[in-house]
């Protein structure tokens, strides 16, 4: 026979390992196939697909107590047992096993505490009737021994188990837990279970019971009569008993009686505990009630208190110090004051502020009181800042028309004076900081005092403009040079000594060297002095107008207030259209005027010398690049209108110069070079030397202006006397570029006219040229034209029999033009030098003639080979070179 599963010591262990950690120990291991049963329509007993499973008893000690639990192990994918199910054996109704299984290995298990009774509870089928009868022996003595009681059993003969149960005592393995670690022992089974005789009978029956057999003897083939026996004996002993129920129907009812009785009291019991309960709930709901108005008193007692001090704060918000009250309604403007009136606007600021929305809760914000106290508080700020605006714009006026009064703050006759506002900054910085308060109190307020303060200052600023510019102009010793450059009727050299104006561009540096700081410092101030949020006029470390020397060492940090911004808003470093709009407007008002003692030490300037306007042009370029700061706009605008204002006094002079060489062309016939080629030579270098700066441009525009009207002069004049107009011009082209040779090297737009009148030079002398060599041999070349004209239409060989060109033609004029050749080119030498003016282009007019006769009479020699052939006697291109440099 097999050995059963329930000895298997590997099974036990690994079921111990399935549940470490439990603190339980298994008491029977052992496997088994699970099914759930239905009923066929042939009665037998069906199965589903039998699983293998391991059913494992496990008891825990808890204290004095023992629990008990059946587990249900299943394989996992890998062959290693774990926990599926647990049940508590204490829950056990019924142990049943299934009838219409003919084994009797087929048994289930019915639990009293499973959700769904209508389930089929699953069955479990052992190897054969000894594993299951140990099965279900060690569950009956586990339920008898640690809970007390035993489930129902069905279908199990009673006398059947007993008989195995005293048969079969195989030893079986358990595991103890000592101090030392585990230990396995083996004990009998019968050392651990009670016999079912012994559950299910007393000691005395059973004893009884062996007395009875004993009086048999009977062999295996008896067992039916013995049964018959037996089953008599027990009829009689059931009619026994039911006698015996019938004698004790008196005590019977005294029990009843008994239970009647006890029934009235406890339903006395009910309606007394019915009327206390009535009663309870009434007091119930009354403690309810009184704790309930106990909560609500307590809440209005903590709101009150929280109430009350809202309240108090509140008031104090509204307060308004005596001490602040009186400066902002009548307090003085005094310096010595001026830490009160601060603290009074701080004050005011910060009352307004708190009583508005986001600094006040909304649900204050409408009540009658705070209502009333911002109206107190706006009227204090009207008041305020109305006597504010009031003195400051007095203050700018008085301190304005005190510095006006007193002479020596202006230029006076032999002293040029340097502007100094410190004391006035200085004195302006004492109400900056009342300003800012202004500002953040009621901006609309500024309006009037920026206006007052440009009114004033401005006042201050041209006056002190006017002063400067009349004592700068006579001061500076210059004198007068001509404007007349380019005229006709005035002798050559009348400005080659020009007298040196440099005192002049030199007064207009010192000019805008002077104000054009001054006017940014005043700016950059009033910018930061009337809180407009533009950025600096002049980054720390920045450079004025080109130069590390700033208008005044000592005032460099004038436009630094020394006090912080108030408002979040001023802290902003973007640029703000609006503010900047403002402020342009505020300087134009601030600065207006001044402009015109710049224009007038421009005009002056430009009567002592025109030329000069270039060297100040540079000047004010200068400066004008180095003004990048929003708030120098109007900085800007007038350094514009000076430029504009020199380009045009620069453009006047350019404009008169080229009327000058327009009144050229009305004097009639003129011969030789004009004088205004060699005057624009020097007046060109005289230009050159003033350039300064971006004034290249100015120049270069004028050159333009200049040579245009020089040539299209030029042409006009030589359209005069067409006879000699190729002379004319290349006389007065070669004039140009012999004046202008050095200044054409460095000068790029004027290496562009000196190319242009190279090419009308050349063809001037090509035309001339040719004109003297067809007035000496016109029959010559002239019969080389009608060959060549034939030869578009007819062939080379036809030409010789064509009228006036056969070869006795061809002698003859051979023979007038050729026979004195030598004094021919004697007479183009003498015609070419007779009307030129310029000697010194003779001889390389005469090389250009020389040269281009010889090309012309090797075209004509060619021209003759080609249609009379080589026969006759022609002098050749040699011979005529040769003759040619003989002469």
């Amino acid at each position: 026979m097999a050995k059963s599963s329930a000895d298997d010591d590997e099974l036990r262990r690994a079921c111990e390992a399935a549940i470490e950690g439990t603190k339980q120990k298994i008491v029977m291991s052992i496997r088994v196939a699970k099914s759930r049963g239905i009923w066929g329509k042939s009665g037998k007993l069906g199965r589903q697909m039998a699983k293998p499973r391991v059913l494992a008893l496990s008891t825990k000690s808890k204290g004095q107590r023992i629990k008990a639990f059946l587990r249900v192990m299943k394989y996992s994918t890998g062959g290693v047992l774990e926990p599926a199910k647990l049940y508590k054996l204490k829950h056990l109704s019924k142990v049943e096993v299934i009838a219409n299984d003919p084994s009797g290995c087929t048994f289930t298990l019915g639990f009293d505490n499973l959700r769904s009774q209508s389930v089929t509870p699953p069955q479990w089928t052992m190897r054969n009737i000894d594993d299951r009868n140990r099965l279900l022996l060690c569950i009956l003595n586990i339920c008898k021994d640690v809970l007390g009681r035993l489930p129902k059993v069905v279908g199990i003969d009673v006398v059947e188990m007993a008989l195995w149960a005293k048969e079969n005592t195989p030893s079986v393995s358990t595991q103890r837990n000592l101090t030392d670690g585990p230990v396995v022992a083996t004990v009998t089974e019968s050392d651990l279970k009670v016999t079912v005789e012994k559950e299910l009978v007393s000691q005395a029956e059973e004893e009884d019971m062996e007395a009875l057999l004993g009086t048999y003897v009977m062999g295996i083939g008896e067992a039916e009569a013995f049964s018959e026996r037996l089953k008599r004996e027990l009829l009689a002993l059931e009619a026994a008993n039911v006698h015996a129920i019938l004698e004790s129907e008196p005590l019977i009812d005294g029990v009843l009686h008994g239970l009647e009785s006890a029934t009235n009291c406890v339903d006395d019991m009910d309606e007394w505990l019915g009327i206390f309960n009535v009663k309870l709930r009434h007091m119930r709901e009354d403690i309810e009630s009184i704790e309930t108005r106990n909560n609500n008193l307590e809440m209005q007692s903590v709101n009150n208190k929280a109430l009350i001090e809202e309240l108090d704060k509140l008031l104090e918000r509204l307060r308004v110090p005596s001490e602040h009250a009186a400066c902002l309604t009548g307090g003085s403007f005094d310096e010595a004051r001026m830490l009160q009136n601060i603290e009074a606007c701080e004050w005011l600021t910060g009352a307004l502020r708190g009583l508005e929305v986001p600094n006040l809760d909304s649900t204050y914000a409408n009540m009658r009181a705070v209502r009333e106290k911002r109206a107190e508080l706006e009227k204090l700020k009207s008041t305020f800042v109305r006597r504010a605006s009031e003195f400051l714009s007095k203050y700018f006026a008085n301190l304005v028309d005190f510095m006006i009064s007193d002479k020596s703050y202006f230029s006076q006759r032999g002293q040029l004076k340097r502007p100094d506002h410190a004391d006035l900054r200085y004195k302006c910085r004492t109400y900056a900081r009342l300003l800012q308060h202004l500002k953040s109190l009621d901006k609309n307020c500024l309006g009037s005092l920026r206006k007052a303060y440009c009114g004033s200052l401005n006042l201050l600023l041209r006056r002190e403009a006017r002063e400067f510019a009349n004592e700068l102009r006579a001061s500076t010793k210059a004198s007068r040079n001509p404007t007349v450059w380019l005229e006709a009727s005035t002798g050559s050299g009348q400005n080659v000594n020009a007298a040196d104006t440099s005192t002049v561009s030199e007064a207009y540096a010192k000019m805008l060297t002077i104000f054009i700081p001054l006017l940014v410092d005043e700016s950059s101030f009033f910018a930061h002095f009337m809180c407009f949020e533009v950025p600096a006029l002049v980054p720390p470390g920045g450079l004025v107008n080109g130069n590390k020397t700033g208008y005044n060492d000592d005032d460099a940090n004038d436009d630094d207030l020394g006090i912080m911004d108030i408002d979040d808003n001023d802290s902003k470093t973007g640029k703000n259209s609006v503010e900047l709009a403002a402020l342009n407007e505020s300087l134009q008002d601030l600065l207006d005027g001044i402009q015109e003692d710049f224009y007038a030490v421009v005009d002056w300037a430009y009567k002592i010398d025109p030329l000069r306007c270039i060297s100040m042009h540079g000047i004010t370029e200068r400066y004008l690049s180095g003004q990048k700061a929003d708030a120098a706009g109007f900085v800007r605008l007038l350094l514009g209108d000076l430029e504009s204002r020199i380009s045009m006094q620069f453009s006047r002079f350019v404009d008169e110069a080229c009327h000058q060489i327009e009144r050229n062309e009305r004097n009639g016939r003129q011969m030789g070079v004009l004088s205004y080629i060699p005057r624009f030579a020097t007046l060109a270098t005289r230009m050159e030397q003033y350039i300064q700066g971006q004034s290249r441009d100015l120049v270069d525009q004028a050159y333009t202006k200049f040579v245009s009207i020089m040539f299209v002069t030029l042409e006009k004049i030589a359209q005069t006397d067409p006879k000699y107009a190729d002379i004319f011009l290349l006389e007065n082209y070669a004039a140009f570029q012999n004046s202008l040779y050095d200044l054409a090297n460095v000068v790029p737009t004027l290496a562009k006219f000196y190319h242009q009148a190279s090419e009308a030079y050349e063809q001037a002398c090509t035309r001339h040229i040719s004109v003297i060599i067809y007035t000496q041999f016109e029959r010559l070349f002239q019969f080389a034209r009608r060959i060549e004209d034939l030869m578009y239409t007819i062939t080379p060989e036809e030409i010789p029999f064509q009228l006036g060109l056969s070869k006795m033609d061809l002698r003859k004029m051979l023979k007038s033009t050729l026979s004195g050749v030598d004094k021919s080119i004697s007479a183009m030498y003498k015609k070419l030098q007779k009307n030129l003016t310029s000697e010194e282009l003779l001889p390389s007019l005469w090389d250009k003639c020389k040269k281009e006769f010889l090309d012309k009479y090797e075209s004509f020699v060619q021209l003759v080979a080609k249609i009379y052939h080589p026969s006759e006697n022609i002098p050749t291109v040699a011979e005529m070179r040769e003759l040619l440099a003989n002469l």
